[in-house]
């Protein structure tokens, strides 16, 4: 069953020099034209499950205008949603007033994530982002103000330069916050972004392994969950529509460069606009057969704290992980546990995850 839906906005007031996303810069005449295309899209393809996720990113969904923002909206009012939901938007602090944080919540948007990055100045401009640490918080204050108690915020780390004590400080104004969610990202150097055409190198991979673990201690320590690779969340707080991407549960996804997983199949919706506008919209389908499915539910699954059910596994594949997978070299070597009937990474293994899945999978 479907249960969550994923729908992109490409438009941004500004383009972030570490974003790969399918985006470009905002201009009112596209706006309306791409809301009718993503509105046909749904009607073509929402067979009308009741989800229990919506979540609008980007791009930038706030760079729209309010009158736009509420067009988008009504958009939405053609899912159906579960007794008990969770609707998200993505957020920037530069283009989120006042007036769309009252559209947000009358037509029952109850997550607000905001891209922050990091509260160091040199950095943020780097980065080509604009708004300030007290910005920031009076933000969130309004938000709260308005009943926004589900909040996640975006930290990134292992800048260039970046130093072990300005992630420290990060993650004390972070906490300052009192949000329940917080969301973590080592930098990543992309193709096709400003950072790759300029040159920009990442940071030595040791710098970037103790401010992981920085990061993890201090959040831990102050009373949140290290429930996924990246993820923080205060008890009641994880994310319930990136969990169904973890636990390789099937979702929609609309809009430019969207991607869903419908029915054994994976897609890819165009990043041509003008073929998305024509209602070309799907880039390319991938059927996905037995042994690629094991494959994702262990890759995604183990990205959890918690890992893979093995019992759950078996119960959907009629075949045991170990009977798969060879694990028992990783086991031996304490790369992987069993704990309460889940296979997991243990903790002070995460950083390295990436090799154990590599080692796991071949």
């Amino acid at each position: 069953m479907i249960e969550s839906a994923y729908i992109h906005i490409p438009f941004c007031n500004h383009i972030c020099h570490y974003c790969d996303f399918a985006k470009f810069l905002y201009q009112k005449k596209w706006v309306s034209k791409y809301l009718i295309a993503l509105e046909q899209e749904i009607k073509n393809n929402y067979q009308g499950e009741p989800l229990k996720t919506i979540y609008i990113g980007g791009g930038t969904p706030t760079s729209l205008d309010v009158s736009e923002l509420e067009q988008l909206l009504k958009i939405m009012n053609t899912f159906h949603f579960q007794k008990e939901y969770e609707y998200t938007i993505e957020c920037n602090v530069e283009s989120l007033t006042e007036e769309k944080i009252k559209c947000m919540r009358a037509y029952g948007v109850n997550r607000i994530s905001i891209g922050v990055q990091t509260f160091h100045s040199k950095y943020l401009k780097n980065m080509n982002r604009y708004h300030t640490k007290e910005q920031v918080i009076q933000t969130i204050s309004i938000l709260k103000k308005y009943g926004f108690q589900n909040i996640n915020i975006d930290l990134m780390y292992a800048l260039p330069n970046e130093t072990i004590e300005e992630v420290k400080s990060d993650l004390c104004d972070f906490l300052k916050l009192n949000i329940p969610h917080i969301s973590t990202y080592s930098l990543m150097i992309e193709p096709n972004t400003s950072f790759y055409l300029q040159h920009v190198t990442s940071i030595e991979e040791e710098l970037d392994a103790q401010m992981y673990e920085e990061i993890c201690n201090t959040l831990k320590q102050n009373g949140y969950e290290h429930y996924e690779i990246s993820n923080f969340a205060k008890k009641g707080y994880a994310s319930m529509h990136n969990l169904t991407y973890w636990n390789n549960q099937y979702y929609y996804g609309f809009g430019l460069g969207a991607s869903g997983y419908i029915k054994e199949v994976r897609y890819t919706n165009t990043r041509s606009f003008t073929n998305y506008c024509s209602y070309s919209f799907r880039l390319e389908k991938e059927k996905i057969d037995q042994k690629t499915k094991m494959e994702n539910e262990i890759i995604l699954g183990l990205r959890k704290l918690e890992g893979v059910n093995m019992l759950l596994f078996k119960q959907k594949y009629g075949r045991s992980i170990e009977s798969v997978f060879p694990i028992s070299k990783l086991l031996k070597e304490g790369k992987l546990q069993i704990q309460n009937g889940y296979l997991q990474i243990p903790e002070k293994y995460l950083y390295l995850s990436n090799d154990i899945l590599v080692q796991f999978i071949n």
